[in-house]
């Protein structure tokens, strides 16, 4: 009997300890899945300039990544990273058209570890880099695939227009005191003969916000960044209109450019004119009406204009810039900020377009308004911002959504662009643009 009950003890101790045992072992098996970091959403966005991919995260990515020749791959591996849904369909949003990756696969490479392959049209400068949550974004792994050689279709338009000189039309000197005069036609109507145009002028034309960064954002779901383009190439198509007058887009498509790399396009160009289109947002429904705003070196001219800069400011926060990479251009971009002439010719450039808008759209502000708006700081080419309409405001982001109304607003300032001209002409060059 007593042999019996040990033996039933053993028996039962041995089992306990499998027990035991197989838990261990599938706590263990399991802990991976459990600490695994899910990816909510991961994008593409490809451009002329550069491909960028994102992928979102609940929780910070660790990543190692490096590159593989003949064939040129880009290689990215996620460590503690779920395969799910969001990296199955990473692939399929590759374009055939993308200038610089040509394919993607992924899958579980061991594990632990999801890994990347980015099968590239040629040799590339990658950079990789994380960013924090901000605004409706959570944790975000960035990787930004650049050409080894620059590519940027704006100077592309510069070299072009510096080695056909047939759009300069030559005119004998003025007489002393004497400046050159600039029609002012109806949009889209050529001047009178007698039109008197030294040189050819150059309008840079910057659609707010882009890729990762979508601006504000209307009651029905409408995009800031997707009117702003609307409008831009609006304004660019009227402008290319104009005899001895040309307008350049900064932004020609749906990605993302940092502030001061607008500001560097502009001067690179040595464009007469800087001009940025947004589309207004607050809290409140109730808000409506177009705007137009000059740097101030003095800050705000009232609480709203200096809001306004701010959020506009944090473009750079959403679309997401690599700091670690310093711009050496910045410093010569922001060199000189006592810019009081240049301020002085936006503020009559604002004060011609806002004159013009004012016909098309109820003007929130009557009188051109100034802050520390990043996107203005060429320290030597006018610049102003204008905020067409209030997304926010659902009668406002209808009209925004107008092909009409659009027209209506691009010819609105294009006209204020002319009137400026008239009365302010453009100094002569020896060259049409140069680096």
């Amino acid at each position: 009997m007593r042999l019996d009950r040990a033996g039933y003890v053993l028996r039962s101790a041995k089992l306990l300890l499998r027990a035991v045992m197989a838990a261990a072992v599938l706590t263990t098996s399991a802990a991976p899945a459990l600490s695994a970091t899910k990816i909510a959403a991961a994008r593409v966005w490809p451009a002329q300039e550069y491909t960028r991919l994102t992928l979102e995260s609940e929780a910070p990515i660790a990543y190692n990544v490096f590159t593989v020749g003949t064939p040129e791959r880009l290689v990215i591996d996620l460590e503690d990273v779920e395969f799910n849904i969001a990296l199955e369909e990473l692939p399929a949003k590759i374009s055939p058209a993308d200038p610089y990756v040509s394919g993607l696969r992924v899958g579980r490479f061991k594990p632990g570890v999801v890994r990347l392959v980015l099968d590239l049209k040629a040799q590339v400068r990658p950079q990789v880099f994380v960013l924090k949550p901000v605004g409706d974004y959570g944790h975000r792994l960035v990787v930004d695939i650049y050409p080894l050689e620059p590519v940027d279709p704006v100077m592309a338009l510069l070299d072009k227009n510096e080695t056909s000189r047939s759009d300069v039309v030559e005119k004998p000197e003025p007489a002393a005191n004497s400046a050159p005069a600039v029609a002012v036609p109806a949009v889209g109507k050529k001047p009178a003969p007698a039109a008197d145009v030294a040189r050819l002028i150059t309008v840079a034309i910057d659609a707010g916000h882009g890729g990762e960064d979508p601006g504000a954002r209307g009651r029905s779901g409408t995009h800031e960044k997707f009117v702003t383009l609307a409008i831009a190439r609006k304004v660019k198509a009227l402008i290319d209109d104009e005899p001895n007058m040309r307008g350049v887009l900064i932004r020609d498509g749906d990605y993302f450019i940092p502030l001061v790399n607008r500001v560097i396009k502009a001067r690179r160009l040595q464009a007469d004119l800087f001009v940025s289109i947004h589309a207004d947002a607050f809290v409140k429904p109730h808000a409506r009406g177009s705007s137009v705003f000059a740097l101030s070196e003095r800050g705000a001219t009232s609480a709203a204009a200096g809001w306004l800069a701010r959020k506009e400011n944090d473009a750079d926060l959403i679309g997401g810039v690599n700091i670690d990479v310093p711009d050496p251009t910045l410093k010569q971009v922001l060199i000189d900020l006592s810019q009081t002439a240049t301020i002085n010719d936006s503020l009559k450039l604002a004060k011609a377009v806002l004159g013009e808008i004012g016909g098309v759209n109820d003007l929130h502000k009557s009188r051109v308004e100034q802050a520390g708006f990043a996107v203005l700081k060429a320290p030597d080419i006018p610049s102003i911002l204008v905020e067409t309409a209030f997304l926010t405001n659902p009668e406002e982001e209808k009209k925004l959504k107008d092909d009409k109304y659009q027209d209506k607003l691009a010819q609105a300032i294009v006209v204020g662009i002319r009137k400026y001209f008239a009365a302010n002409p453009p100094l002569a060059r020896s060259k049409l643009a140069q680096n």
